[in-house]
């Protein structure tokens, strides 16, 4: 089992920037590949952007050139640097981890955008 802890949301106005961290569990997170989803109310949660074991990193169009996913394997830990931020970025910002055949979830924070 693996528990995933996300923090780092809130409020910032458009052009801000935020950095989400997500605290993993599990003495093998090194082998996670880890992503950040997010849902806006009344829509279908998306990848944001994600990166594998290997630091491999791949991105929603949307967020291209704003945001940066990296890991800390060391502090068992995955960020994303959120900048010049809009308020269509304005959602629940969820973790999760992917080992071997199964995926664990975080229990998201809200980032909000106001403009």
């Amino acid at each position: 089992q693996v528990q995933l802890v996300e923090s780092g949301g809130g409020l910032v106005q458009a052009g801000g920037s935020l950095r989400l961290s997500c605290a993993a569990s599990g003495r093998t997170f090194s082998s996670y590949g880890m992503g950040w989803f997010r849902q806006a109310p009344g829509k279908e949660r998306e990848l944001v952007a994600a990166i594998t074991s290997g630091g491999s990193t791949n991105y929603a169009d949307s967020v291209k050139g704003r945001f940066t996913i990296s890991r800390d394997n060391a502090k068992n830990t995955v960020y994303l640097q959120m900048n010049s931020l809009k308020p269509e970025d304005t959602a629940v910002y969820y973790c999760r981890a992917r080992y071997s055949a199964y995926y664990y979830w975080g229990q998201g924070t809200q980032v909000t955008v106001s403009s």
